[in-house]
């Protein structure tokens, strides 16, 4: 029996390696990175701007739980770090909007606008994003960028800070993932003091 063209590029696309537009649910990404920091250092406010006021408490007292149990041996620290991990991106996932569909692994490709406005905000320059990036859009993502750059200076312990910069954050990465308007979705992320979404 033959097998039609549409069955072979159905079947090849599943053997491509997908390309993850976000990377807040990657096991390399920002939010996974901030989780581990606050496991290591036991201080939950690295990650909380991550998540809505109203996640605080569930992942707080995952977090607690992951604390006592990390002390009990390297298999169940890595238990332990799993689940608070999965958590902390379920519940920044659902701010979104978005369903939670697990941590993608280490090495998981991201789309190469993505990455170089993860570069971008890592070194604090967006020379290398712009190029990438249409001339009439560069303007406005410029701006954003700096945005986001004028409130990085945060302390940790300061979430409410930490959360103002994390809306300026998604306004610049979404601007540069090519949206005009941020949907609801993204919206959803930028969180103010007491949890309510900013209007963007």
């Amino acid at each position: 029996m033959s097998i039609t063209r549409t069955r072979i590029r159905a079947l090849l696309a599943l053997l491509r390696p997908a390309v993850v537009d976000a990377h807040c649910d990657t096991a390399d990404g920002p939010a996974v990175r901030d989780g581990r920091t606050a496991l290591a250092t036991g201080n939950l406010n690295h990650a909380l701007k991550w998540i809505p006021a109203d996640g605080e408490a569930e992942l707080r007292s995952v977090f607690e739980k992951a604390l006592r149990v990390r002390t009990l041996g390297a298999e169940a620290a890595e238990l332990a770090d799993r689940l608070f991990l999965e958590t902390l991106v379920r519940i920044h996932r659902m701010g979104e909007g978005v369903g939670f569909t697990g941590i993608a692994p280490t090495g998981a490709p991201i789309d190469p606008v993505v990455a170089a406005a993860d570069e971008a905000i890592a070194s604090g320059s967006d020379e290398a994003l712009l190029a990438m990036v249409p001339p009439e859009r560069r303007a406005e993502l410029d701006r954003r960028f700096r945005e986001a750059q004028a409130r990085a200076g945060f302390d940790v312990d300061d979430v409410d800070a930490g959360r103002d910069y994390l809306g300026a954050y998604v306004r610049f990465f979404t601007y540069a993932e090519g949206e005009d308007h941020e949907h609801d979705g993204h919206a959803a992320l930028a969180h103010s003091a007491h949890g309510h979404a900013h209007e963007h």
